[in-house]
């Protein structure tokens, strides 16, 4: 798609300062690099990764309790990028067990009543875009030999957690356009930082990265829509109702930050039974990071994948080392992809 002169004049006139502005969404990654917007952006202006992968952000401890889960004979039905995800001793892929690739958590239910004799667990991993439909396929009551390990995150706890630490040094926030479609932007009105909403198009992140910048120059902390053609402030409040029927908020980690309160999704306790991790006596362990992956400081913004000495030598996507070379929403194989012809 062409990207517009006029938009491009616009920004470059309102950029007289050093700005760094944080995206949250891997598909926003992956439609900057592939569209080069980096590259004709005013070479004031930077626009760094958050934590936008939910493949990425789903630390070892998770990924290990999936591989329990294998070793207890169940077949796990999972999204194809959280195959490869290495694991303390391995990952799912290489696990040897019955593992297979799904679609969504409708297809892991038609696996389970295909299949009685079997337990099937599907690794419920995603933000507020994928939980809601996980809820309502739980509210069809689906049979007891199915569960979820959830591992699922909510965006404004980490977006709390990041502007709490200051570490990224960011002057404002490119909100998640998928996450907003399901869940609204009013709950990001907390936070006193300039914000927007943008799609995908490469005109959509540019009118985005202008609303941003006209907002800092006049000193402004709003949030501005440059998607309504899917986003309103309040959301799809049917999707919210159903996610919140069926989950309750707890404390988790997430790779490459500590534990964030409020920032994971449970399964309230009359779902229990769909819960794997209490039905198989799962424990889900913090691992400490001993690779020189740096997969952790590129989702919190404070370093770029070409920054790591793995990058595109011992980690590629067809060895990967960290997950953010693993999933097609992570930051280092979308710049292995597209950024690394550029160089």
């Amino acid at each position: 798609m062409p990207v517009s002169k006029d938009i491009l004049d616009t920004l470059d006139s309102l950029v007289d300062s050093d700005l760094c502005i944080m995206h949250i969404c891997g598909t926003h990654e992956a439609a900057i690099a592939r569209a080069g917007i980096r590259s004709i952006l005013p070479e004031r202006l930077k626009i760094v990764m958050g934590p936008g992968c939910p493949v990425c952000i789903t630390p070892q401890g998770e990924i290990d309790a999936a591989i329990d889960l294998v070793e207890k004979d169940c077949v796990i039905a999972t999204y194809g990028d959280l195959l490869r995800v290495p694991g303390s001793n391995g990952s799912l892929e290489s696990s040897g067990g019955d593992v297979r690739v799904v679609q969504g958590v409708h297809k892991a239910v038609e696996i389970a009543r295909r299949e009685p004799e079997k337990e099937v667990v599907f690794i419920s991993v995603g933000f507020e875009t994928t939980a809601p439909t996980v809820a309502a396929t739980i509210l069809t009551n689906p049979p007891e030999n199915f569960s979820i390990l959830s591992c699922h995150r909510l965006v404004p706890p980490a977006m709390e957690w990041l502007l709490s630490q200051g570490e990224a040094k960011l002057h404002g926030f490119m909100l998640p356009g998928h996450v907003c479609t399901v869940m609204g932007y009013h709950e990001y009105e907390q936070f006193p930082v300039p914000q927007v909403v943008a799609g995908f198009e490469p005109e959509d992140i540019l009118l985005g990265l202008v609303m941003l910048v006209k907002q800092i120059r006049e000193g402004k902390a709003r949030i501005d829509n440059a998607y309504p053609r899917a986003v309103c402030r309040e959301g799809n409040r049917k999707a919210q109702a159903l996610m919140y029927d069926v989950f309750e908020p707890c404390d988790v980690e997430w790779r490459g930050f500590p534990v964030i309160p409020g920032s994971g999704l449970r399964l309230k306790p009359e779902f229990e039974q769909y819960d794997a991790q209490k039905k198989f006596d799962i424990e889900i362990r913090h691992v400490d990071k001993h690779s020189a992956c740096i997969c952790d400081r590129v989702l919190r913004g404070i370093a770029q994948p070409s920054d790591c000495k793995l990058f595109g030598k011992a980690c590629t996507p067809r060895t990967p080392v960290g997950p953010c070379m693993v999933s097609h929403e992570g930051a280092c194989k979308i710049w292995h992809l597209y950024e690394s012809r550029r160089v």
